[in-house]
């Protein structure tokens, strides 16, 4: 079948491509990816066997930004305790000081403001947030009007600002690592840091020791490194910390569109036609 083979529909990062897979396929012409996330693939490896990439930026922005704001209200408001607490065979009452803290009128952190991010601010907005962001590029004028955001050009300004700091970035070598130990410690006490890109990008051994001293309030992570975590990794028994199985993008409509823009990715580049979603190597 190999020479029949001319797209490679990516699902869950399966298959593995390697260089021994685009050998194996001479007349492979494009990959297509099932989420934004093209980390799993060296990009200048497939392109240089002349195959086109693309991933699925449209399907995955709404379901993905919903995930982030249930996140934040989640651990605003103590839900996952507060469940545990309610099922409770001996509880008799909810403790009079089992308080969350407020979202309205809260500060939100946005550190990438690409389709998700500006998804996710147009949620915040209905929350009465005040929003700042932080952006290789700053949006257009209009764009931050639309949602009430403000532009720091320097992400520290954004980190001693923010209640609540969301980081949605593509991993890359850039973004490895890019909330540490420093990041970490110009945030508020009173913060919480909710991650909903790769686990990679946060420092997790430097957020395990924030959670633990108080250097921040807490975090909602729907991603880690690696996942899932192992059993006994200190992240999972913190209190103030909400993990989920990477859920971003898994609804039912979501997994529609995103095979519906991998076909239209691939009939475009078997017929020569200008791809919707189509990825470069940097």
């Amino acid at each position: 079948m190999s020479k029949k083979i001319q797209a490679i529909y990516l699902w869950w990062h399966k298959p593995v491509v390697d260089q021994e897979l685009l050998q194996s396929l001479p007349n492979l012409k494009v990959i297509a990816n099932s989420g934004v996330g093209m980390e799993h693939l060296d990009l200048k490896l497939v392109a240089s066997f002349g195959v086109k990439m693309a991933n699925a930026p449209r399907a995955v922005s709404s379901s993905t930004a919903d995930t982030g704001m249930a996140l934040l209200l989640a651990s605003a408001r103590r839900l996952v305790e507060g469940y545990h607490v309610a099922i409770s065979s001996n509880v008799e009452y909810c403790e009079a000081d089992f308080l969350g803290v407020e979202v309205t009128g809260a500060t939100l952190g946005i550190i990438g403001m690409g389709s998700i991010g500006y998804k996710i601010a147009l949620r915040a907005k209905a929350f009465e947030m005040n929003i700042l962001y932080h952006n290789r590029t700053q949006r257009k004028e209009q764009e931050e009007q639309a949602v009430g955001a403000t532009y720091c050009e320097k992400k520290e300004n954004l980190l001693q600002q923010a209640d609540f700091v969301m980081v949605v970035v593509s991993l890359t070598p850039q973004t490895h690592k890019l909330i540490g130990k420093r990041e970490l410690e110009l945030m508020k006490p009173t913060a919480t840091l909710i991650n909903i890109s790769r686990g990679a990008v946060v420092d997790q051994e430097a957020l395990v020791t924030a959670l633990q001293t108080g250097v921040i309030r807490a975090a909602a992570l729907d991603v880690t490194y690696p996942e899932p975590l192992p059993r006994d990794h200190t992240l999972l028994k913190l209190k103030n910390v909400i993990i989920t199985p990477h859920l971003g993008i898994k609804t039912d409509k979501a997994t529609y569109m995103i095979t519906e823009e991998a076909v239209e990715n691939i009939l475009a580049a078997l017929h020569g036609l200008p791809m919707p979603s189509e990825v470069l190597p940097s």
